[in-house]
């Protein structure tokens, strides 16, 4: 046998090996096109939303409104994420709400308990708050300003009576 003769069957038997892998890709021709189709235009809206993100940081200049946020807060071990802290102050201040027919010592429980997340929200926010250092009147004070402040932050919490509704708007 000379080397033609060889260099043909070697060929040959690529051939017939190559040939289920021919015939796949020709059958998922079309899934093949589809996933390369579907990757190229994610790739394109994420490349788009990159560059819409970017314009907007340059617009409102984001650098400079984050600047003053102490980030070292966020990666506390101990910390609770924002949403449970917003989750307990709304199942408390639904509490608070409702102690009308508990006891005195249990109604003091859960408004310290709310004041204690309302700090843990301020903090986590970067909110000046003053509820540790007041009492009485001064607190339920301060309580409605720091809720107003957390509100406007986009922290939405229950009114401080539910079955009031403001007359004038």
């Amino acid at each position: 046998m000379d080397v033609g003769q060889g260099l043909l069957l070697v060929l040959a038997i690529l051939a017939v090996c190559c040939l289920p892998a021919l015939l796949a890709m020709l059958f998922c021709a079309d899934e093949i096109i589809d996933r390369v189709a579907c990757g190229w235009a994610e790739w394109r809206e994420q490349r788009r939303e990159r560059r819409t993100i970017a314009r907007l940081d340059r617009a409102i200049e984001a650098e400079a409104l984050t600047r003053d946020i102490d980030l070292t807060e966020f990666d506390r071990d101990g910390r609770r994420p924002l949403d449970q802290i917003a989750t307990d102050l709304r199942r408390l201040g639904g509490h608070r709400l409702a102690a009308a027919d508990r006891s005195v010592v249990w109604h003091g429980a859960v408004i310290e308990a709310y004041d204690e997340r309302l700090r843990a929200a301020c903090r986590a926010l970067g909110i000046d708050e003053h509820l540790a250092e007041l009492d009485g009147v001064d607190r339920e004070i301060e309580r409605v300003r720091v809720e107003g402040l957390l509100h406007a932050a986009g922290l939405t919490l229950p009114a401080a009576r539910a079955a009031h509704h403001q007359r004038h708007r």
